[in-house]
């Protein structure tokens, strides 16, 4: 009896000291679906003692499986143990997050981040909180530093991204209306700050530049579109942004070429147009002051109708029955040499006796009716249907008789409608041709040179 009471007195004490010692906490396990699949689980760089990662480890199921009080306890603990455990006080944000406690959240937040100004989770928590309190700027903001902390932060990104078109789109819109009423320096500073956003969008760049542009800053907006261009060169609304630029900057040539790269990815009829007048322009810009004011003069030289003729008729020029090289002594040096040189060579304008051409003398309107009548000879030779009217014209003109030597290249040309007669129906032989009548004259001949037969 003695020996069976001896027994079981040991028992009796050690089932007390096990009912009074201290009970481990239940194992907790990660939940089947997280509450807050967003939050960031607070890291834990080694070293750090086994089972206070236990516990945080504990603390986040518990939250992740909707215990937000437990979780609290668990994360209380642990920084009891350890008060500059930063995950914990991490953990603790998430928590006060999960409750909506906003200003608890950020100051658990920047406890994490004083012990560890680059903690990656905490920044992101603190990111999500500003968020949901509708600061969409220090949230992305936030964001940002997280990802720049660790880059491989997925979910981030994408809330980073969302904020970042978000703020593009209200951005953009607001520019655009800036734009449409006038007001550019706004619609400036708009695109600006979406630029900032989105550095790669090329539609933002070419926008911009079509404001700098209206607004004079041709430079900028020539750098704008040539981005706009970089970014995405198959756009073609960048490539006629920019040529509108170049050709508000003179740059004829280079416009031509733009407005060529719109048309190769989208043809149209207006942009071909438009090609050959900028290179019509750019070839005219390129030509020397005296012929660049030929239709602002009262009156011409033979040497401005011979550049005149030889540049606007270039084709008919080549194409006429060449009549030697002749001698001329006094057009060396002279800018419109060249053209000297192959309107006499096709028999358009005369060399005199002397070998001169006089190319300073003025042009009178019997010379530009000889020129013309020259020109219309050639004409006529490709397409004799054409010229059948103007050989058997016999027009009157009451100061140029017929018999005169001048009279059948006046009739030909006023026939031809090259020229024209005065109200009174007189040619006047020797009245100085202005300039803007002989650009009239020459288009008219070029009208008829490229006329279908």
């Amino acid at each position: 009896m003695n020996a069976l009471r001896l027994q079981i007195v040991p028992a009796l004490l050690l089932a007390l000291l096990a009912a009074c010692a201290p009970k481990a906490p239940a194992p907790v396990t990660a939940p089947a679906v997280p509450r807050f699949p967003e939050f960031v689980f607070p890291t834990v760089e080694p070293p750090a003692a086994e089972r206070l990662l236990e516990d945080h480890q504990a603390a986040w199921y518990l939250l992740q499986g909707g215990d937000a009080r437990n979780a609290e306890r668990r994360y209380a603990a642990v920084l009891k143990r350890r008060a500059d455990f930063h995950p914990a006080h991490a953990g603790l944000g998430y928590v006060a997050l999960s409750r909506k406690e906003y200003k608890a959240a950020l100051e658990h937040f920047e406890r994490a981040l004083a012990l560890r100004p680059r903690y990656a989770p905490a920044l992101a928590g603190q990111g999500q909180t500003y968020l949901a309190m509708g600061d969409r700027a220090r949230a992305l903001a936030s964001f940002d530093a997280a990802l720049a902390a660790d880059p491989g932060l997925v979910s981030v990104r994408s809330a980073a991204d969302v904020l970042r078109f978000q703020g593009l789109q209200g951005g953009v819109a607001g520019a655009r209306k800036a734009a449409q009423e006038g007001r550019l320096a706004e619609a400036r500073s708009g695109y600006l700050a979406a630029i900032q956003a989105s550095p790669d969008s090329p539609f933002l760049y070419r926008e911009l530049a079509d404001v700098e542009r209206r607004e004079g800053n041709l430079d900028a907006a020539l750098e704008h579109a040539r981005k706009a261009v970089s970014l995405d060169p198959n756009e073609p609304r960048s490539h006629l942004v920019l040529a509108e630029i170049l050709e508000a900057q003179g740059q004829f040539t280079a416009a031509a070429d733009a407005l060529a790269a719109a048309a190769a990815l989208e043809p149209a009829d207006a942009l071909t147009e438009r090609i050959e007048a900028l290179r019509a322009r750019a070839s005219f810009e390129a030509m020397p002051e005296e012929y660049r004011r030929i239709e602002q003069e009262p009156s011409i030289t033979r040497a401005q109708l011979a550049a005149l003729l030889g540049v606007r008729l270039e084709d008919l020029v080549r194409r006429a029955p060449r009549r030697g090289s002749p001698v001329i002594t006094d057009i060396r040096g002279n800018w419109a040499a060249q053209w000297i040189l192959a309107v006499t060579r096709a028999g358009f304008m005369e060399v005199f006796p002397n070998h001169t051409f006089q190319p300073g003398a003025t042009v009178r309107r019997g010379d530009l009716a000889f020129a013309a009548s020259r020109v219309l000879s050639i004409i006529a030779a490709e397409n004799p249907r054409l010229g059948t009217a103007w050989r058997s014209a016999r027009p009157r003109f009451p100061d140029l008789p017929a018999g005169h030597l001048s009279y059948p290249a006046a009739a030909v040309a006023v026939e031809a409608g090259v020229m024209k007669a005065a109200e009174n129906g007189a040619f006047q032989l020797t009245r100085p041709v202005s300039g803007a009548e002989a650009a009239a004259a020459v288009d008219r001949l070029l009208e008829l040179a490229t006329r279908r037969k």
